[in-house]
Protein backbone atom coordinates (compact mmCIF):
# COMPACT_ATOMS: atom_id res chain seq x y z
CA UNK A 1 0.00 0.00 0.00
CA UNK A 2 2.69 2.70 0.96
CA UNK A 3 4.56 2.09 -2.27
CA UNK A 4 1.34 2.50 -4.63
CA UNK A 5 0.80 6.01 -2.71
CA UNK A 6 4.42 6.82 -3.40
CA UNK A 7 3.80 5.91 -6.67
CA UNK A 8 0.33 7.87 -7.07
CA UNK A 9 2.05 10.57 -5.45
CA UNK A 10 4.81 10.53 -8.10
CA UNK A 11 2.10 10.63 -11.04
CA UNK A 12 -0.40 13.65 -9.34
CA UNK A 13 3.01 15.37 -9.53
CA UNK A 14 4.28 14.58 -13.29
CA UNK A 15 0.29 15.77 -14.43
CA UNK A 16 0.74 18.83 -12.74
CA UNK A 17 4.01 19.86 -13.85
CA UNK A 18 4.08 22.91 -16.30
CA UNK A 19 6.74 23.97 -18.94
CA UNK A 20 6.93 27.74 -17.94
CA UNK A 21 8.34 30.36 -20.58
CA UNK A 22 10.24 33.69 -19.31
CA UNK A 23 8.17 36.58 -18.72
CA UNK A 24 10.39 39.02 -19.93
CA UNK A 25 13.94 38.73 -21.85
CA UNK A 26 16.93 41.19 -22.40
CA UNK A 27 19.68 41.14 -24.67
CA UNK A 28 22.98 42.19 -22.49
CA UNK A 29 26.32 44.04 -24.36
CA UNK A 30 27.79 40.77 -24.32
CA UNK A 31 27.70 36.93 -23.35
CA UNK A 32 26.67 37.14 -19.76
CA UNK A 33 29.13 35.64 -16.92
CA UNK A 34 27.83 36.92 -14.07
CA UNK A 35 24.69 38.58 -12.41
CA UNK A 36 24.10 40.36 -9.39
CA UNK A 37 21.22 42.24 -7.83
CA UNK A 38 21.24 45.09 -5.25
CA UNK A 39 18.17 47.60 -4.92
CA UNK A 40 16.83 46.98 -7.80
CA UNK A 41 19.58 47.42 -10.30
CA UNK A 42 20.93 44.44 -11.69
CA UNK A 43 24.75 43.91 -12.63
CA UNK A 44 25.46 42.35 -15.69
CA UNK A 45 29.29 41.28 -16.40
CA UNK A 46 30.20 40.52 -20.16
CA UNK A 47 32.83 39.01 -21.97
CA UNK A 48 32.58 42.26 -24.29
CA UNK A 49 34.52 44.75 -21.58
CA UNK A 50 31.14 46.00 -20.14
CA UNK A 51 29.33 45.83 -16.93
CA UNK A 52 25.63 46.75 -17.57
CA UNK A 53 23.30 48.25 -14.76
CA UNK A 54 19.97 47.51 -15.10
CA UNK A 55 16.76 49.26 -14.17
CA UNK A 56 14.35 46.16 -12.93
CA UNK A 57 11.63 48.12 -13.17
CA UNK A 58 11.95 49.46 -16.52
CA UNK A 59 13.85 46.34 -17.49
CA UNK A 60 16.36 48.76 -19.48
CA UNK A 61 20.38 49.31 -19.26
CA UNK A 62 20.74 52.65 -17.46
CA UNK A 63 24.33 52.82 -17.14
CA UNK A 64 27.64 50.91 -17.91
CA UNK A 65 31.62 50.45 -16.31
CA UNK A 66 33.57 49.83 -19.15
CA UNK A 67 36.68 48.63 -19.53
CA UNK A 68 39.65 49.13 -22.03
CA UNK A 69 41.11 46.31 -24.79
CA UNK A 70 43.59 44.25 -23.69
CA UNK A 71 46.74 43.29 -25.49
CA UNK A 72 47.29 39.36 -25.34
CA UNK A 73 51.37 38.21 -26.27
CA UNK A 74 50.59 37.93 -29.61
CA UNK A 75 49.66 41.99 -29.76
CA UNK A 76 46.02 41.06 -30.49
CA UNK A 77 43.35 43.59 -28.88
CA UNK A 78 40.56 41.62 -27.73
CA UNK A 79 38.12 43.42 -25.05
CA UNK A 80 38.34 42.93 -21.20
CA UNK A 81 36.56 39.87 -19.80
CA UNK A 82 34.73 40.21 -16.93
CA UNK A 83 34.54 36.81 -14.80
CA UNK A 84 33.22 38.05 -11.62
CA UNK A 85 30.64 40.71 -9.83
CA UNK A 86 29.53 41.61 -6.72
CA UNK A 87 27.76 44.65 -4.92
CA UNK A 88 28.25 45.62 -1.61
CA UNK A 89 27.77 49.02 0.73
CA UNK A 90 27.14 51.19 -3.06
CA UNK A 91 30.36 50.01 -4.57
CA UNK A 92 30.68 47.12 -7.17
CA UNK A 93 33.30 44.81 -7.14
CA UNK A 94 34.89 43.02 -10.24
CA UNK A 95 37.52 40.35 -12.23
CA UNK A 96 38.73 41.02 -15.50
CA UNK A 97 41.13 39.19 -17.70
CA UNK A 98 44.73 40.49 -17.77
CA UNK A 99 47.09 40.54 -20.70
CA UNK A 100 48.84 37.50 -18.99
CA UNK A 101 46.96 34.17 -17.72
CA UNK A 102 46.60 36.22 -14.55
CA UNK A 103 43.63 38.59 -13.29
CA UNK A 104 43.06 42.01 -12.08
CA UNK A 105 40.54 42.86 -9.56
CA UNK A 106 38.50 46.31 -9.21
CA UNK A 107 36.39 48.58 -7.39
CA UNK A 108 33.93 51.18 -9.05
CA UNK A 109 32.20 53.26 -6.26
CA UNK A 110 29.42 54.71 -8.48
CA UNK A 111 32.15 57.55 -10.33
CA UNK A 112 35.52 56.18 -10.44
CA UNK A 113 37.31 52.56 -11.17
CA UNK A 114 40.02 51.77 -9.56
CA UNK A 115 42.44 48.36 -9.70
CA UNK A 116 43.16 47.18 -6.12
CA UNK A 117 45.02 44.27 -7.45
CA UNK A 118 46.96 43.87 -10.44
CA UNK A 119 47.94 40.62 -12.97
CA UNK A 120 51.43 41.62 -11.68
CA UNK A 121 50.53 40.43 -7.80
CA UNK A 122 50.17 36.91 -10.17
CA UNK A 123 47.05 35.69 -8.80
CA UNK A 124 44.30 33.63 -10.48
CA UNK A 125 41.10 34.39 -8.74
CA UNK A 126 37.68 32.55 -10.19
CA UNK A 127 35.15 34.52 -7.93
CA UNK A 128 35.63 37.79 -5.51
CA UNK A 129 33.40 38.87 -2.87
CA UNK A 130 33.25 41.88 -0.49
CA UNK A 131 32.96 40.89 3.30
CA UNK A 132 30.69 42.82 6.30
CA UNK A 133 34.34 44.76 6.41
CA UNK A 134 34.38 45.78 2.92
CA UNK A 135 37.32 43.55 2.51
CA UNK A 136 37.54 41.55 -0.46
CA UNK A 137 37.72 37.80 -0.37
CA UNK A 138 38.89 35.99 -3.32
CA UNK A 139 38.71 31.94 -4.53
CA UNK A 140 41.43 31.01 -6.98
CA UNK A 141 41.67 28.27 -10.08
CA UNK A 142 43.98 26.22 -7.49
CA UNK A 143 41.70 26.15 -4.15
CA UNK A 144 43.24 28.80 -2.66
CA UNK A 145 41.32 31.31 -0.50
CA UNK A 146 42.75 35.04 0.09
CA UNK A 147 41.30 37.45 2.19
CA UNK A 148 42.28 40.67 1.28
CA UNK A 149 42.49 44.10 2.77
CA UNK A 150 41.67 46.42 -0.37
CA UNK A 151 42.16 49.92 1.73
CA UNK A 152 46.17 48.39 3.06
CA UNK A 153 46.77 46.54 -0.43
CA UNK A 154 48.02 43.28 1.60
CA UNK A 155 46.64 39.71 2.16
CA UNK A 156 45.16 39.34 5.58
CA UNK A 157 45.21 35.54 4.61
CA UNK A 158 46.35 33.28 1.86
CA UNK A 159 45.16 29.69 2.69
CA UNK A 160 45.18 26.31 0.52
CA UNK A 161 41.91 24.84 1.14
CA UNK A 162 42.14 21.49 -1.46
CA UNK A 163 44.51 19.90 -3.72
CA UNK A 164 41.67 19.58 -6.59
CA UNK A 165 40.92 22.61 -8.67
CA UNK A 166 38.26 24.71 -7.28
CA UNK A 167 34.73 24.54 -8.81
CA UNK A 168 31.89 26.97 -6.90
CA UNK A 169 32.38 29.64 -4.69
CA UNK A 170 29.05 31.61 -2.48
CA UNK A 171 28.84 33.64 0.18
CA UNK A 172 26.20 33.04 3.31
CA UNK A 173 23.53 35.94 3.07
CA UNK A 174 25.43 36.94 6.32
CA UNK A 175 28.14 37.25 4.55
CA UNK A 176 30.35 35.96 8.08
CA UNK A 177 30.33 31.97 5.80
CA UNK A 178 31.75 30.44 2.53
CA UNK A 179 31.03 27.57 0.53
CA UNK A 180 33.66 26.19 -1.60
CA UNK A 181 33.57 23.08 -4.04
CA UNK A 182 35.77 21.53 -6.14
CA UNK A 183 36.64 18.54 -8.58
CA UNK A 184 36.92 15.98 -6.56
CA UNK A 185 33.11 16.26 -5.13
CA UNK A 186 33.38 17.77 -2.20
CA UNK A 187 32.33 21.13 -0.97
CA UNK A 188 33.38 22.79 2.07
CA UNK A 189 31.83 25.47 5.35
CA UNK A 190 34.49 28.12 5.75
CA UNK A 191 34.62 31.02 8.28
CA UNK A 192 35.56 33.74 6.32
CA UNK A 193 37.06 35.57 9.28
CA UNK A 194 38.88 33.17 10.34
CA UNK A 195 39.40 30.77 6.96
CA UNK A 196 39.19 27.61 9.49
CA UNK A 197 36.73 24.57 7.49
CA UNK A 198 33.77 24.43 9.81
CA UNK A 199 32.00 21.30 7.57
CA UNK A 200 32.68 18.89 4.79
CA UNK A 201 30.14 17.84 2.24
CA UNK A 202 31.32 14.78 0.47
CA UNK A 203 28.81 12.25 0.35
CA UNK A 204 26.63 12.86 -3.01
CA UNK A 205 29.29 13.15 -5.72
CA UNK A 206 31.96 11.47 -7.20
CA UNK A 207 33.24 14.14 -9.87
CA UNK A 208 33.64 18.01 -10.23
CA UNK A 209 31.10 20.23 -8.12
CA UNK A 210 30.35 22.97 -11.11
CA UNK A 211 28.69 25.49 -8.87
CA UNK A 212 26.79 25.44 -5.59
CA UNK A 213 24.16 27.72 -3.76
CA UNK A 214 22.94 28.05 -0.31
CA UNK A 215 19.93 29.64 1.79
CA UNK A 216 18.63 29.12 4.95
CA UNK A 217 21.48 26.10 5.99
CA UNK A 218 20.57 24.12 2.87
CA UNK A 219 23.09 23.32 0.26
CA UNK A 220 22.35 22.76 -3.18
CA UNK A 221 25.30 21.15 -5.43
CA UNK A 222 26.05 20.87 -9.35
CA UNK A 223 27.79 18.21 -10.53
CA UNK A 224 29.82 16.37 -13.73
CA UNK A 225 28.69 13.28 -12.56
CA UNK A 226 24.90 14.29 -13.65
CA UNK A 227 24.14 14.53 -9.83
CA UNK A 228 22.41 17.44 -7.88
CA UNK A 229 23.07 17.04 -4.24
CA UNK A 230 21.22 18.71 -1.20
CA UNK A 231 22.31 18.91 1.67
CA UNK A 232 20.30 20.10 5.27
CA UNK A 233 20.43 20.09 8.82
CA UNK A 234 18.08 16.83 8.46
CA UNK A 235 20.44 14.83 6.01
CA UNK A 236 21.65 14.55 2.58
CA UNK A 237 20.16 13.01 -0.90
CA UNK A 238 21.06 13.51 -4.38
CA UNK A 239 18.97 14.25 -7.95
CA UNK A 240 19.97 11.95 -10.70
CA UNK A 241 19.79 14.25 -13.75
CA UNK A 242 19.88 12.75 -17.51
CA UNK A 243 23.21 15.39 -18.34
CA UNK A 244 25.88 17.25 -16.55
CA UNK A 245 24.64 20.02 -13.92
CA UNK A 246 26.15 23.12 -14.75
CA UNK A 247 24.46 25.55 -12.09
CA UNK A 248 22.05 25.94 -9.59
CA UNK A 249 19.86 27.84 -7.25
CA UNK A 250 17.82 28.22 -4.32
CA UNK A 251 15.28 30.50 -3.00
CA UNK A 252 15.51 32.84 -0.12
CA UNK A 253 13.43 30.55 1.75
CA UNK A 254 15.32 27.36 1.08
CA UNK A 255 12.29 25.40 -0.04
CA UNK A 256 12.63 25.69 -3.49
CA UNK A 257 15.60 23.99 -5.77
CA UNK A 258 16.13 24.84 -9.44
CA UNK A 259 19.21 23.46 -11.81
CA UNK A 260 20.24 23.19 -15.37
CA UNK A 261 19.13 20.13 -16.65
CA UNK A 262 18.95 18.33 -20.61
CA UNK A 263 20.68 19.12 -23.76
CA UNK A 264 17.75 21.80 -24.72
CA UNK A 265 19.17 23.97 -21.49
CA UNK A 266 15.99 24.19 -19.47
CA UNK A 267 15.60 24.90 -15.71
CA UNK A 268 14.10 22.12 -13.39
CA UNK A 269 12.47 23.30 -10.25
CA UNK A 270 12.14 21.05 -7.07
CA UNK A 271 11.27 20.46 -3.58
CA UNK A 272 14.28 20.62 -1.28
CA UNK A 273 12.32 18.69 1.47
CA UNK A 274 11.96 15.81 -0.60
CA UNK A 275 13.64 16.32 -3.92
CA UNK A 276 10.14 15.95 -5.85
CA UNK A 277 10.51 17.78 -9.45
CA UNK A 278 7.63 20.13 -10.03
CA UNK A 279 7.69 22.69 -13.26
CA UNK A 280 10.42 23.17 -16.00
CA UNK A 281 11.71 26.62 -16.99
CA UNK A 282 11.75 26.61 -21.23
CA UNK A 283 14.02 29.03 -23.17
CA UNK A 284 17.57 29.31 -22.61
CA UNK A 285 19.80 28.74 -26.20
CA UNK A 286 22.65 27.96 -24.37
CA UNK A 287 23.42 26.18 -21.28
CA UNK A 288 22.74 28.69 -18.17
CA UNK A 289 25.36 29.46 -15.73
CA UNK A 290 23.83 31.84 -13.05
CA UNK A 291 20.76 31.47 -11.25
CA UNK A 292 19.47 34.24 -8.78
CA UNK A 293 15.98 34.57 -7.11
CA UNK A 294 14.76 38.36 -6.59
CA UNK A 295 12.04 36.06 -4.38
CA UNK A 296 10.18 32.68 -3.64
CA UNK A 297 8.87 33.17 -6.82
CA UNK A 298 10.82 35.57 -9.11
CA UNK A 299 13.83 34.42 -10.36
CA UNK A 300 16.61 35.53 -12.89
CA UNK A 301 19.24 33.28 -14.75
CA UNK A 302 21.58 33.75 -17.53
CA UNK A 303 23.60 31.12 -19.60
CA UNK A 304 26.68 31.47 -21.98
CA UNK A 305 24.71 33.84 -24.46
CA UNK A 306 23.49 37.40 -24.46
CA UNK A 307 20.08 37.38 -23.09
CA UNK A 308 18.44 37.69 -19.46
CA UNK A 309 15.62 35.40 -18.76
CA UNK A 310 13.05 36.77 -16.41
CA UNK A 311 10.63 34.30 -14.72
CA UNK A 312 7.84 33.87 -12.34
CA UNK A 313 7.19 30.75 -10.77
CA UNK A 314 3.57 29.17 -9.87
CA UNK A 315 2.39 30.14 -6.50
CA UNK A 316 2.12 26.54 -5.69
CA UNK A 317 5.59 26.03 -7.19
CA UNK A 318 6.95 26.39 -3.05
CA UNK A 319 3.81 24.26 -1.22
CA UNK A 320 5.17 20.88 -0.10
CA UNK A 321 3.66 18.07 -1.15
Amino acid sequence: MQKFTLVLNLFLTLLSAKDLQPIATLEASGLVSDIVEDKGLLYVATDAGVVDIIDLVSQKIISQINFAPIHTAMGDEVPTRVHSVDRYQDKTLLVTSGSTMYRNVWIHDGKKLTKVIDESKRLMPKDAYFTTEGKVILGSFGSDIVLYDNDEGYKLYDRHISESTMGGMILSNDKKKMILSDESGTARLIDIKSSKIEKTFSSEHVDNIYSVAYRNNILITAGQDRRVGVYSPTGAYHIKSDFLVYCVGISPSGKTGIYSSGTEHYLQLFHTQNGKKTDRLIGHQATPNKILFMTENILISSGDEYTLYFWKLNEDTNQSL
